[in-house]
């Protein structure tokens, strides 16, 4: 007879991966998934993918348009500072907002939620914000995916990522080609530093010292956790009825690599963007930004926004009522420039009191 004791017995939920609290979270954010259906999505989650009917949509003869993309360590503030209510809204934003540049209009988006420990309560609270922001652009949340993934995530940090699909009827979509010379460029404000360029704020923070929890030294009002987790405006329903009216010529998301980098992306070779910085006033949180890093002007527009999370080119003739439209939907709109024969590129100019610096600062970017 053995006195060997019997061997362990394994499980996943003991290797730190609990399938129950999975189909917990299933159970819990289907009412969220249902309360985005649209015409051509039920939005009924729980089947091993997602359909889509594009005749029901209305379309007729459509080019389908794909984005995908995550917040990048913007998640790590929330997680951080237990603002996990409107992070995905950042998500939605920052698929959906890329798929408007080529004309398409939003139609359905599905989700990525990976954490090293599933912590029901926090990951309903993420796809509240991801059903919020499908509604504010009018698309589906017609499925996902929750991975619990032990020793590759620390406790329960999670990440996001997310894809969006959508349509623009064939010969409609936008792609830069119709962009001319002399064209206006038409800024649209941004609602704060968006989801790019959080590896230095954090930096700064850390560095610095500050009291998220505390006002903001440029906003007694508001404290300063409050402005950088401010979620990425989302210009789906402010600024399709004027693209699908076949006057704007391009648009240009502001993401990753700010004016300078994005704008050129959407000019013909030959052209050249001319943005005047003192067109606008720079917002206060992107000065204290830039105050407290000792930013260089140049830095701020290949990092930051700026103050503009889109910008559009017009034609003269057009600026004015394409301006006066999205302005009655509800955006801030700024005439930030002009497009001028040239090496394709952008070049970012303004005074000392628009960038907070002691000399007027000129920088070009060739794409």
């Amino acid at each position: 007879m053995s006195n060997n004791p019997p061997p362990k017995a394994y499980s996943y939920e003991a290797a730190g991966v609990s399938i129950a609290a999975g189909n917990a979270l299933v159970k819990a954010i289907g009412p969220l998934a249902k309360s985005t259906a649209r015409p051509g999505a039920d939005a009924e989650l729980g089947g091993f993918g997602g359909f889509f009917d594009l005749r029901a949509a209305g379309y007729a003869d459509p080019l389908l348009v794909a984005a995908n993309d995550g917040v990048g360590t913007k998640v790590k503030l929330a997680i951080d500072h237990d603002r996990h209510d409107r992070i995905g809204e950042d998500l939605v934003a920052m698929c959906v907002n890329d798929l408007i540049v080529q004309g398409a209009e939003p139609l359905f988006f599905l989700d990525y939620y990976a954490t090293g420990k599933l912590m029901p309560e926090d990951a309903v609270r993420v796809v509240a914000g991801i059903a919020q922001g499908c509604k504010l652009a009018g698309c589906a949340l017609i499925g996902g995916e929750t991975a619990e993934m032990p020793g590759i995530y620390a406790g329960s940090d999670y990440d996001l990522a997310g894809f969006c699909v959508g349509a623009v009827e064939r010969g409609q979509q936008l792609t830069g080609d119709r962009v001319a010379a002399g064209d206006v460029l038409l800024g649209v404000a941004s609602s704060g530093v968006h989801s790019n360029g959080y590896s230095l704020v954090r930096r700064l923070a850390d560095d610095l010292g500050w009291r998220m929890n505390r006002p903001a030294i440029f906003d007694p009002d508001r404290l300063l956790i409050d402005h950088l987790i401010e979620p990425t405006r989302i210009y789906v329903k402010s600024l399709l009825p004027v693209i699908r009216s076949g006057r704007v010529h391009a648009l240009a998301h502001i993401t990753g690599g700010g004016l300078l980098e994005n704008v050129p992306r959407v000019l013909p070779k030959g052209l050249h963007a001319h943005i005047n910085a003192d067109s606008w006033e720079q917002p206060r949180l992107m000065a204290f930004l830039q105050a407290q890093g000792h930013i260089e002007p140049g830095e701020m527009a290949r990092t930051f926004n700026c103050g503009v999370g889109m910008v559009l080119a017009v034609s003269p003739d057009d600026a004015g009522g394409v301006a006066r439209d999205i302005a009655a939907a509800g955006e801030t709109v700024f005439t930030i420039g002009r497009v001028e024969p040239g090496e394709r590129g952008c070049t970012v100019s303004g005074s000392a009191e628009a960038w907070s610096a002691r000399e007027a600062w000129k920088a070009t970017h060739f794409a």
